[in-house]
């Protein structure tokens, strides 16, 4: 508590006071979140993990990105932003399942839209390829083997890229877990939270990333990808989207690999990191994964 106490008490001269005792907020496996009272309002005070910077988080990135997101009215204001820490503002909302994701297909793919096109620069490149390769060098440094399944997915990864390349890098959130998906009460707007994974990336990334992680089935995937081309999407967008989910799954695996080796959190890594390959090498296994890679838009 003694770090959170030190950036509370760096925060009020701009904040205000604080009152009562900070929070800490459930989820999360990367950050520290606490909602806390500071000169009268409410506020998320994220700490920042150890060693993040590992993980490909760019902290100025993160900002940019948090920021630019709010002023296009798809994510929580920015409230201050010091070194081990990024504070907004407290939105009263509710958790939200997959399926309450998926059911809300639509108002994804136009948030998701409108960042994309924003124009914003954030000085950070999101590509899951070359993200491997730093994480195959962390690995190694530590003395970790990545081992065969790590291998495999650095091979499909790199067939992925070849057939759809990141030729027009956009602004991208790249981390669409439910949990960083909210919603104010009474089914109000859909806020997009935790940009640190944020960076120039392929914007179909972010498409197939938000359906793996919230389990869209085929109409949400057509509801998604109409909403955001606005038009019914061709058999070659079709298959880039499930491309990129299986480029999220081999992004998460190999972030649960590293994150075995350098997080300080009580959380088991290596189970998600399992289930992450799992699918994955699931996925690839499907005689559909050959007819994907054809057909992608290239």
């Amino acid at each position: 508590m003694s770090e959170l106490n030190d950036i509370l008490q760096r925060l009020e001269p701009e904040l205000g006071p604080l009152s009562g005792e900070p929070q800490p907020l459930r989820g999360g496996i990367t950050n520290r979140n606490y909602r806390a009272a500071l000169g009268g309002e409410q506020f998320v005070v994220r700490l920042h993990g150890a060693r993040t910077q590992l993980l490909g988080i760019d902290r100025e990135a993160e900002r940019r990105a948090s920021d630019a997101a709010a002023k296009l009215g798809i994510a929580p204001p920015v409230a201050a932003s010091l070194p081990g820490c990024l504070v907004t503002r407290y939105v009263p909302c509710r958790a939200l399942a997959p399926a309450d994701v998926a059911a809300r297909a639509e108002e994804i793919a136009q948030a998701l839209r409108a960042f994309h096109d924003s124009g914003v620069q954030l000085g950070h490149r999101f590509w899951v390829p070359e993200l491997l390769e730093d994480y195959e060098r962390h690995l190694r440094a530590r003395g970790v083997e990545p081992g065969e399944d790590f291998a495999q997915a650095v091979a499909v990864a790199r067939r992925i890229a070849h057939a759809i390349p990141l030729r027009d890098p956009r602004p991208c959130h790249n981390d669409l877990l439910a949990g960083n998906i909210i919603c104010e009460p009474d089914a109000g707007r859909l806020l997009l939270v935790d940009w640190e994974y944020a960076g120039m990336g392929h914007r179909l990334f972010d498409l197939g990333n938000v359906a793996v992680n919230n389990e869209f089935d085929a109409d949400a995937e057509q509801r998604l990808l109409s909403a955001y081309l606005g038009r019914p999407p061709d058999a070659g967008t079709r298959a880039g989207l499930k491309l990129m989910r299986v480029l999220s799954d081999v992004r998460e695996a190999a972030w649960g690999a590293l994150q075995t080796r350098i997080s300080t959190l009580d959380f088991d890594f290596f189970a998600y990191a399992r289930a992450h390959f799992e699918r994955l090498h699931a996925a690839v296994a499907e005689p559909d994964f050959e007819e994907w890679l054809a057909a992608a838009p290239g």
